[in-house]
């Protein structure tokens, strides 16, 4: 699988308390889209994740030198953009019991687990709030945990959104390119590094398309948490980092 890619339409300014909160949250949810392929690849008769030790949450394991740590880190210094990812998750398609359906499956295993953990984010808001009501003292530590999880709901969002952007290597070109004459698939999906060179471009030159592509998660995140919004207390607010 390819790299798993995480970015932010814009780059907001972090100071070091809300990447506190952020990076960990971040970490975990690439880590889980990660496992996730591996799983589901496991699930279509691929066993490369698991004998290679890569179908684990241990965040080292997972951890890519320049993917997750060099490349975001002089993006965001030298273009004001946030851009990364987790190391690739080996796994062999020829290995799948059907290969298309199969390669279908494990491509959008990542997204999928990032939905589900939106999901957690946005119910687990609501037994933290009722925890703080009976036990005031509680506030500011619930306060953390909640502004963790709202910014779990919308980072596993736009992991969806940006994942499924058709461009190799991201998640959405290996369904993309089974709608293309097989000739054209075969140059589309080998477009590999290059691939992320267009998506930096993108995010450059175009941020209004990828704007309006990162919209609709955004809308799913406010729904999402005005559903549970009664629920988050007072000391949450002062830690709100997306938005």
């Amino acid at each position: 699988m390819p790299p798993t890619s995480f970015s932010l339409p814009t780059a907001p300014t972090l100071d070091y308390q809300a990447l506190l909160l952020v990076v960990p949250v971040l970490l975990f949810s690439v880590i889980l889209h990660e496992y996730a392929h591996g799983y589901a690849a496991l699930k279509q008769g691929d066993q490369t994740a698991l004998t290679l030790g890569r179908l684990t949450l241990n965040p080292l394991k997972h951890i890519d030198p320049f993917y997750t740590i060099i490349m975001p880190i002089v993006l965001y210094l030298t273009m004001h953009m946030f851009l990364g990812g987790a190391k690739p998750v080996p796994v062999n398609p020829r290995n799948y019991r059907n290969f298309k359906r199969g390669d279908i499956i494990v491509s959008l295993a990542g997204v999928f687990a990032n939905l589900l953990l939106a999901i957690a984010c946005a119910i687990l808001i609501v037994p933290l709030g009722l925890l703080a009501r009976v036990v005031g003292e509680m506030d500011p530590s619930i306060g953390i945990l909640q502004a963790m999880l709202i910014v779990g709901v919308y980072l596993n969002l736009m992991l969806i959104a940006f994942n499924l952007i058709p461009i190799p290597p991201l998640d959405g070109s290996h369904v993309a390119k089974y709608l293309l004459p097989v000739s054209w698939a075969y140059r589309y999906s080998r477009m590999g590094f290059l691939g992320l060179i267009v998506i930096i471009l993108l995010l450059q030159v175009f941020p209004g398309f990828l704007l309006a592509w990162f919209s609709p998660a955004y809308h799913v995140g406010d729904v999402l948490l005005n559903a549970v919004s009664r629920f988050v207390t007072p000391g949450a607010a002062r830690w709100k980092v997306i938005g």
